[in-house]
């Protein structure tokens, strides 16, 4: 996607949450008082005409939808981050299919775009729970196509430090996900389902050598879905969500608890036709 296009999208993007924010934090003394999670947009590239699409939360659990954008084909992830701490998605690492880390960041008036790697194909699942070592920056995590999961410290410019061996054992799932803190302990959280539909939770250590704990089951059945998507706080009450995709296209939100026992409230239909599109 040219550097042009990302930087009127991002603007918007961010425009347009701020606005959403602004309006529902005012018009809720609760939301006032509910603690700051990091809330980002969900990408798509359609599977036909490789076009992005971008839906976006407009703060009651359900999404606006930007697009058809430009194509896309070459991409292989999209990940958000809020660096800034204001809830905000304001920068993005984008993963392409030949292995090339770019890192935008966009600051009020214009879009900083920088390489910061190569070889991440070497990765069968990149993801940015969040703060995993204690400054203020998202930072990634990998697992490679043996089923060893790293991560990565991340600097403002999104460059990373070297990557530090977590563990193996995690091509046993075949779905991670997760954007901040499902638990409420100011941690970021993952799930991971593996191929018999357990969902498990890993609670976040705030150690990035070591930044989960044991995992916990928290349901089974997830096999109805084929994509689990993480996109933070979809309906601004403060606590992070999940979405889950079933193969006939509809989409469902899980809404966050806040409660490590049972992190999430049952599933809501929130729209159809997602199979069109890989989703980021």
């Amino acid at each position: 996607m040219s550097i042009i296009r990302r930087r009127a999208l991002k603007g918007a993007l961010v425009a347009t949450a701020v606005a959403v924010a602004t309006a529902t934090v005012a018009g809720t003394a609760s939301a006032a008082e509910a603690p700051v999670a990091p809330t980002f947009e969900m990408y798509g590239a359609n599977k036909v005409t490789h076009d992005l699409q971008v839906w976006y939360p407009i703060g009651d659990g359900s999404f606006e939808t930007i697009g058809p954008l430009d194509d896309v084909a070459d991409v292989a992830d999209i990940i958000g981050a809020d660096n800034d701490n204001d809830g905000l998605s304001e920068s993005e690492w984008t993963v392409y299919k030949n292995g090339r880390l770019d890192f935008y960041n966009y600051n009020g008036d214009d879009l900083d775009a920088n390489t910061v790697g190569r070889g991440w194909n070497t990765y069968s699942t990149v993801l940015s729970p969040g703060n995993l070592g204690g400054a203020k920056e998202a930072d990634l995590i990998g697992v490679d196509k043996t089923g060893v999961l790293y991560s990565y410290l991340a600097y403002p410019d999104g460059r990373l430090t070297p990557r530090v061996r977590v563990g193996g054992g995690w091509n046993t799932y075949s779905q991670i996900a997760g954007q901040g803190d499902l638990t409420g302990d100011a941690k970021a959280d993952i799930v991971a389902r593996d191929k018999t539909g357990v969902l498990w939770l890993y609670k976040g250590t705030g150690n990035w050598k070591a930044p989960f704990t044991g995992r916990t089951k928290i349901g089974s059945g997830w096999n109805a879905y084929d994509r689990l998507v993480s996109t933070g706080d979809i309906n601004l009450d403060g606590k992070v969500d999940l979405l889950a995709r079933k193969s006939n296209g509809d989409l469902f939100r899980y809404l966050g608890t806040g409660n490590a026992v049972a992190p999430f409230k049952a599933p809501v239909k929130v729209g159809g036709g997602f199979q069109k599109f890989n989703l980021f």
